[in-house]
């Protein structure tokens, strides 16, 4: 401060002293007359670099900041280094909003802030979505004018907020929210929003899946259970009724029996903590199984056709595999008339393998076959218990064809037949050499 005080003065008191020296020798009008020259040039030199200073405030920017001399070269500089930590300051709040933007961004729930007038004062673009928002459209607008549940409304201005509210967004009938809103900052509120759809599927999946399983048990137990209290009240019945009975219970039992095991092997195949275990399988020798085993299903009730092609190596689970392949023979030889034909194929198709079973069958409707690998998914209730299904058989090829990468295509018509095909990735496919 001292040095600035200094170099502002130096010049004018030199001009003074040389005033003086003009006022000794000649008079005071000439020192005057100096004296005031002095102060005018020092006055325009101050006044030229306050121009320049008020014009470079108007776009203050570091490559256009003006150069001086004496006493304004200094200030200059002290205000190029203050603008440069500015903009370095401004640029590190930048990068830092753009990391919390970006992190708020990829939560996977919608986050607004909402002020104590329940105006949108920031949303991400998750809860733009939930709301149907444009938030260059609807900043500070009063966010009850955009969403107009009265549920939603009612929770907004409730004071517990303890529990979540559940609604559907009025633009997306098919999406589930649950929201959540959680005051901060003395009088602002975050307004959370998840999607629990598929939460909310997987829950209503549950639920059909246990109705299901006590549905498909209670039949067979109200059978067993029927006869037992028969037999306990008839002790004269015949050996002939006797034996009906037994092998009516047998029966009961063994459709219980055959739905808990498929309900296990479902079980095992879902969980994540059974890998796959892989071995290179001899599909002529499986297919070959699985086609007596068909023959011994049908009891010659229709013609049944093994046709194998091309390379029979194939990189998988050999169990699996067999499950898979005799759930589709065995579906289709249930839902074929006698004297139909069944043909099962392996082959390739554009260098993937191939395993197909067509039949001449009843046939499905196009609209039960997106469905037809849910649990318990009857085309035909009556008729498939009475062929001893138990609703589970492709949704346990589902999950097999999932585990090897394989995907299944199903093509059928009403009255014509169906085809079950499953086309393996080409990598799974091995070569005698490897």
């Amino acid at each position: 401060m001292q040095d600035f005080w200094f170099r502002l003065i130096t010049p004018i008191a030199f001009s003074a002293l040389f005033a003086l020296l003009l006022w000794g020798i000649f008079s005071a009008i000439p020192a005057l007359l100096f004296m005031l020259l002095v102060l005018m040039i020092v006055m325009a030199r101050h006044g030229r670099q306050l121009y320049k200073l008020g014009q470079w405030l108007n776009d203050a920017r570091l490559e256009t900041i003006p150069e001086a001399g004496g006493i304004w070269d200094e200030l200059f500089s002290q205000l190029y280094r203050m603008v440069k930590q500015l903009n370095q300051a401004e640029q590190g709040l930048a990068a830092e909003l753009q990391h919390i933007e970006q992190a708020t961004a990829a939560l996977p729930e919608g986050v607004a802030i909402l002020n104590e007038a329940n105006r949108i004062e920031w949303c991400n673009p998750l809860a733009q979505m939930h709301f149907s928002l444009d938030i260059e459209r609807d900043l500070m607008q009063d966010i009850t004018y955009l969403v107009r549940q009265p549920e939603f409304i009612e929770y907004l201005h409730a004071s517990n907020f303890s529990e979540p509210l559940v609604m559907k967004p009025a633009r997306h009938d098919d999406m589930l929210l649950s929201i959540k809103l959680i005051p901060y900052g003395g009088n602002k509120r975050l307004l959370i929003s998840r999607d629990i759809t598929q939460l909310e599927r997987i829950e209503a999946m549950r639920r059909d899946f246990v109705a299901n399983v006590s549905h498909e048990l209670r039949t067979p137990l109200t059978v067993v259970s029927g006869f037992v209290e028969n037999l306990q009240d008839m002790p004269d019945i015949s050996k002939e009724n006797a034996r009906r009975a037994l092998q009516l219970m047998a029966e009961q039992t063994r459709r219980m029996d055959n739905l808990v095991a498929d309900l296990l092997t479902l079980s095992r195949l879902e969980n994540d903590q059974n890998p796959l275990r892989e071995e290179i399988v001899d599909m002529g020798v499986l297919l070959n199984e699985i086609y007596q085993d068909g023959q011994m299903l049908s009891g010659g009730s229709h013609a049944l056709r093994l046709e194998v092609l091309g390379n029979t190596k194939l990189l998988g689970n050999r169990e699996e595999l067999r499950s898979a392949f005799g759930n589709l023979l065995s579906n289709a030889i249930r839902y074929t008339p006698p004297g139909g034909a069944i043909s099962l194929r392996w082959a390739e198709r554009d260098g993937q393998p191939v395993f197909s079973v067509r039949d001449s069958g009843i046939g499905i409707d196009a609209q039960h076959i997106p469905r037809l690998t849910e649990r318990f998914y009857r085309v035909d209730r009556s008729r498939s218990r009475e062929t001893g299904g138990t609703g589970l058989g492709l949704a346990i090829v589902k999950h097999i064809a999932i585990r090897h990468q394989a995907r299944l295509e199903v093509l059928s018509e009403e009255g014509k037949g169906s085809s079950f095909t499953l086309v393996f990735p080409t990598r799974r496919q091995m070569t005698d050499d490897r």
